[in-house]
């Protein structure tokens, strides 16, 4: 199924000597597809015997990736729902694909839920919040990140405990953030636009719930140590006096030395896609060594890397990450089987760029035995808020926040004009939107089971091993 696209231009302008559509006209546009695409129907979601079967789905996505770390993948989708959720980004697409959209298509994250915002630092040392995974980015329907964020806020509180007011409260606190960020976003020139952001100092001081404020106050002090030089002791150790990766099987493993040659050639071609200053600050340090190491949930089966480098001193180190990146799951729901990117690394890269307003200066990407990856430092002061640790009371807060950052997004890129004339205020979308991701955990929760019982009967692989479906390794 695709979809027919309005004249958005996600992909970027092409000249500056063609004028724009009035920013008036794009919102009175927007405004018109309300006739379209009611708000009512953002509401809607049923399974149907035409649904893509999920289980088939999820194997299908499986191809392709390393047989022995399969079954860690489906363990920890197996954990709860939300471990599901997480994982099931391929699902998720095919579902929100055949419902109603205004076809308004920006640069969207395609795996938006509440799991994948959190800290970094940026280009300045200053640590910020964002969109923190864009591995699925793709230009496509607002609504299809929306509809995953929403229903993804539910299914997170249903698994915390709380009650479904709470969760009804906090889908309609994200949608009407979301509204309110666009149409402040849409008034602005587009360079200002483009300078928006949410640093971590700032985000402290707007949240009013006590609880949230210190949890966003813990997690970002403990995301301020995640850096090179202060994981340093923890990830690796000194052997005959070389500084080698600890490996902790099968999590991380150490790789052979014509792989590891493979990959550092892969870093010299991924040197050309930096900027030249960077390029040259890279370019200054040395491979020490290189281990494979699982992390996340939907990435794990697929190659990743972690790389040391090493500078002009034994403390001088620096860690790069390479994953590997397929083609988004939202793609053939957009344009088919027509291939618009050349290189699904530089794809993540460029649209995590358009997505956040400051990225880390060292993304970039490469081709390694015909895989292609992108490349990103491996400890930037990452972090997240830990969903357990997300009292009832402050779900609402949070759930705001992330609608505002997701909002940023995707007016970053096209379309703020008419997603701010369609959605007005965004209360009516957010009743709206609430019922939508009520149904939506329903199903989510179903899928879950069914996942279980298929992998316990066999027909997918899944890891006995308690510690590997448990261990979430931040990326």
């Amino acid at each position: 199924m695709t979809h027919r696209v309005l004249p958005t231009r996600a992909d970027g302008f092409g000249s500056v000597r063609e004028a724009p559509s009035s920013r008036a006209d794009r919102f009175a546009l927007g405004r018109s597809l309300r006739a379209k695409v009611p708000y009512d129907a953002l509401g809607e979601w049923a399974e149907t015997p035409a649904r893509f079967d999920p289980i088939a789905l999820i194997a299908m996505s499986h191809v392709g990736r390393v047989a022995d770390l399969v079954g860690i993948r489906v363990a920890r989708m197996a954990t709860t729902p939300y471990g599901f959720y997480r994982g099931s980004a391929v699902v998720m697409a095919a579902d929100v694909a055949s419902l109603p959209s205004t076809g308004i298509h920006p640069v969207i994250c395609g795996d938006a839920h509440l799991g994948n915002f959190g800290f970094y630092r940026s280009p300045e040392g200053a640590q910020v919040i964002d969109l923190n995974d864009f591995d699925e980015a793709h230009p496509g329907a607002w609504e299809w990140d929306v509809r995953r964020l929403v229903a993804s806020v539910w299914v997170a509180g249903r698994e915390n405990g709380y009650s479904e007011d709470a969760c009804a409260a906090s889908v309609r606190s994200c949608v009407v953030e979301y509204a309110a960020e666009v149409d402040k976003l849409a008034t602005l020139p587009l360079l200002a636009r483009s300078y928006n952001r949410l640093d971590v100092s700032h985000l402290k001081d707007s949240v009013q719930e006590r609880t949230l404020r210190e949890e966003i106050k813990r997690a970002a002090r403990t995301a301020r140590k995640r850096t090179s030089d202060r994981v340093l002791p923890k990830l690796t150790e000194e052997v005959d006096g070389h500084r080698l990766i600890v490996p902790e099987p099968p999590l991380t493993t150490s790789v052979g030395p014509q792989e590891a040659d493979a990959i550092a050639a892969g870093l010299d071609d991924y040197l050309g896609t930096l900027v030249p200053h960077w390029r040259r600050v890279v370019g200054g340090y040395t491979v020490e060594d290189v281990a494979h190491r699982v992390v996340g949930v939907g990435s794990v089966g697929l190659r990743a890397y972690v790389v040391l480098l090493v500078g002009s001193s034994p403390d001088d180190v620096l860690f790069l990450q390479l994953k590997q990146a397929r083609r988004s799951v939202l793609a053939r729901f957009v344009h088919g089987e027509e291939a618009w990117h050349a290189h699904q690394g530089q794809r993540v890269v460029e649209y995590q760029q358009a997505l956040q307003t400051v990225s880390d200066p060292l993304l970039g990407w490469t081709t390694i035995d015909g895989r292609e990856y992108y490349v990103r430092q491996f400890r930037n002061m990452k972090g997240t808020v830990p969903l357990n640790a997300i009292r009832e009371d402050a779900l609402s807060d949070y759930a705001g926040i992330v609608g505002r950052l997701l909002a940023k997004g995707h007016a970053r890129t096209s379309g703020a004009s008419m997603i701010s004339g369609y959605l007005g205020d965004g209360y009516a979308a957010g009743e709206a939107l609430a019922r939508f991701a009520r149904l939506y955990a329903d199903q989510t929760e179903a899928d879950w089971a069914t996942l279980v019982a298929a992998a316990r009967a066999g027909k997918l692989p899944m890891a006995d091993d308690a510690h590997m479906a448990s261990a979430f390794r931040p990326g």
